[in-house]
């Protein structure tokens, strides 16, 4: 068996794959066609569907106008090793998208999207429950997520 999330795009996926996959490592599109038949969701040549990587996950997707809007029920969560690998993808993945608390944030697609610093998983979960505290207390009052600050936040 085989475990592949598939993304459901109302419109224009090649674009939104072309921007994944330009800056998550590990990514490339596999496939991309129109179906040549038509279909239930739209004419010949109207529905897309793709294979992608993306981080070395495969994904597939499909766009076939709207359906059920993208929603926070499913999100793609990418921990960054440093601060300027966040500041890269909160800015080329939020522009004309939705920005939100804790390191989430909406793309022009609609797609969510936790942009986290590996680190903070380890220091939440620190066995000194005072600095695991800390550091949640402080990453709730973010946006984009500080590693300095987070580190700081664990100090005390």
């Amino acid at each position: 068996m085989k475990v592949i999330p598939h993304l459901w795009f109302e419109k224009d996926m090649e674009s939104a794959l072309r921007i994944y996959t330009s800056l998550i490592p590990g990514s490339k599109i596999e496939s991309l066609k129109a179906l040549p038949a038509e279909t239930p969701s739209g004419p010949a040549g109207s529905v897309k569907i793709a294979n992608f990587t993306l981080g070395n996950q495969q994904y597939r997707g499909l766009e076939a106008g709207p359906l059920d809007a993208f929603n926070h029920s499913f999100s793609i969560i990418v921990e960054c090793d440093t601060q300027a690998e966040i500041d890269e993808l909160w800015a080329a993945l939020g522009e004309d998208g939705t920005i939100e608390q804790c390191g989430w944030l909406k793309d022009r697609w609609g797609l969510s999207w936790q942009i986290l610093p590996r680190r903070l998983g380890e220091l939440i979960n620190d066995q000194d429950a005072a600095k695991a505290q800390r550091v949640t207390e402080a990453m709730l009052t973010m946006v984009k997520l500080d590693i300095a600050a987070l580190e700081a936040a664990a100090r005390g």
